[in-house]
Parts: C-alpha cells; sequence; structure tokens
C-alpha cells in the first residue's frame, strides 16, 4: 500500500503548512490550547480565518492566550471554552453549549508520564486525560461534526505509543505495578485506535479522524520527565512548536487529505506500519491501527463513560 505523502516535511511549519489557505466561515476546536502545541495549532487555524474555541482548563491562561492569538492574527473570533477532560460530567457539560457545526477538532490535551494518579472513577490518569476525555468530547460534538458535512478530527498521539499495546485485562493498572511510561503509551495507543474506529463509524456522516505526532518538542507536557535536560532525544531531532504543530495544522486543513481517515502521520507524511519498537520517532505499531482493537476499544470507551455518567 502506498503511503500517503506531502510536498512538506521536518522542516515545515506551520505557516508553510497553512500557505494560500483560506478558512474563513468554518470553525475550529483544540484541547488543550492555553500553551504549547495547542495554542499554536489554534493560532495556525486562527490566522488563516477560522472561528476557533480554545477548550482548556484554566481559563485565564486561554483569555491569555486567545488575546495573543488576536493581537498576532487580526481574527477576533477566537473564543474560550472551559472543560477537565478528567470528568465525564465536565466535558459533556462543555459539549451541550455547543450550537450549530464544527469542521474541526484537534484533540490535543494530555499529560505526559506523570506520577501514578486515579480519577475518582478508578481510571488512570493518563488515560483518562489523553483517551476517554477526548472520546467522550468526540462522541458529544457529533451533532456538531456531522452538520459540518466533512469535518476532520486531529487527536496527537506520540511515537510513545509503542512503548504498550492496550493492555485489556488491566488499563487503569489495578493490579500490576504502575509505571508511567506503559501508562502513557497505552493511553497515546488510544489515540490511534480511536482514529481508525471514528473514521469506520463516522464517514458516513462525512466525519474523518486522523492521528499525528508531533515529534520531539520541548512544552509544558513534558514536566514529568526531566524535561530540556532529559537528554532522550538528539539535539537535531528536536525542532520548535511551530514546526512541531505543522503536522496536526496540516492533516486538519490540507484539501489534498479531503476524505481521508484512520491514518498515523509523522513529520507531515503518513509513516510506515512497523512490527516492534524502532527506538526513534517515526513508525506507527500494527496493534495501533488493528481495526478488531479499534472496535474493542471504542465499545470499552462507552461502556466506561456510561457506568460514569448513568
Amino acid at each position: 500500500m502506498t503511503l500517503i505523502s506531502t510536498p512538506f516535511g521536518f522542516d515545515s511549519s506551520t505557516t508553510d503548512a497553512t500557505a494560500g489557505l483560506d478558512l474563513t466561515g468554518r470553525r475550529a476546536m483544540v484541547t488543550g490550547a492555553s500553551s504549547g502545541l495547542g495554542a499554536e495549532t489554534a493560532r495556525a487555524l486562527a490566522a488563516i480565518g477560522a472561528e476557533v474555541t480554545l477548550a482548556v482548563r484554566d481559563p485565564e491562561a486561554g483569555k491569555r492566550v486567545a488575546a495573543e492569538i488576536t493581537e498576532s492574527t487580526g481574527n477576533t473570533s477566537v473564543h474560550v471554552g472551559v472543560v477537565d477532560l478528567t470528568d465525564p460530567e465536565s466535558v459533556t457539560g462543555f459539549a451541550a453549549g455547543w450550537d450549530g457545526p464544527l469542521d474541526i477538532l484537534v484533540n490535543n490535551a494530555g499529560v505526559m508520564a506523570r506520577p501514578e494518579r486515579h480519577t475518582d472513577q478508578g481510571w488512570e490518569w493518563q488515560f483518562a486525560t489523553n483517551h476517554l476525555g477526548h472520546f467522550t468530547l468526540a462522541t458529544a460534538l457529533h451533532r456538531g461534526l456531522a452538520a459540518a458535512e466533512a469535518a476532520r478530527i486531529v487527536t496527537v498521539s506520540s511515537s510513545g505509543h509503542q512503548l504498550s499495546p492496550i493492555v485489556w485485562d488491566d488499563i487503569h493498572f489495578a493490579f500490576r505495578p504502575y509505571d508511567p511510561w506503559l501508562a502513557y503509551g497505552q493511553s497515546k495507543t488510544a489515540n490511534v485506535l480511536f482514529a481508525v474506529e471514528a473514521t469506520r463509524r463516522w464517514a458516513s456522516d462525512g466525519i474523518t479522524a486522523n492521528a499525528v505526532t508531533p515529534g520531539a518538542v520541548y512544552t509544558n507536557l513534558q514536566r514529568h520527565t526531566g524535561g530540556r535536560g532529559s537528554g532522550r532525544v538528539p539535539a537535531e531531532q528536536i525542532r520548535t512548536v511551530d514546526k512541531a504543530a505543522a503536522t496536526a495544522v496540516l492533516v486538519a486543513t490540507s484539501p489534498e487529505l479531503h476524505g481521508i481517515g484512520g491514518h498515523y502521520f509523522a513529520d507531515c507524511n503518513e509513516t510506515d506500519t512497523v512490527e516492534r519498537r524502532t527506538g526513534t520517532l517515526y513508525g506507527v505499531a500494527r496493534y495501533a491501527l488493528d481495526p478488531t482493537g479499534a472496535q474493542r476499544l471504542w465499545e470499552r470507551s462507552e461502556r466506561m463513560i456510561a457506568e460514569a455518567t448513568r
């Protein structure tokens, strides 16, 4: 199978990826948009005319970023909404306030390798934030996405998904010793599987979903990992935020990707499927694209959310 390729790559920026595009009249939502990749993604979409909602946990931080985006782009249609992805009722309440079509949903918010913590429902914190919160948001916004007729969902995954498949018998580390990196990897695998199944279920509604990796970039996400001084990634592979966000922005906007879903992109191109951990920032594990696993995860997630909100 031929991989999807574009004219862009490792050194492309969000400005490169959106050159010549006009999203006037389109509506977008970006989670975790109060800093880092989310803020840059929101800025890039606003810069080409989209009405953008920053879905954030900290309203004051969100307002500051929204003001900065308006000042730098001249786009006054930048809004802030408050949502806690670890709280299903917060997510469904936030989504209930949405009215009208939603053309682009970027599931960007996330946590990485944090110390062990569980939600009130007993969900492992990274799985709850990175997957379940976004799953709940997307399903709650389905009507708005369908109303757009050609909506795109972009979920920010990571090469870290290669660290772990979904451990179906103990997703929430109730019995096995907690490992922050395995928990992170599992949640990032879930991001890819979500894109596969969302596309299968919703393509008939005009909705497609893809997963992307931003590669190596220093943001607040690394606050539990040693950050800039950790030395885990060679310096030449680390990029600026505007380049790290380019893949998500490209997948969300490129006319060349209309109707394409269920794929995993790195450096603005679809990446190879791999059978074992590569030790690099490239490649998508075959288990992350498995349609059977994707359906199983969707059904399991539905049950978790139903039990939490009944």
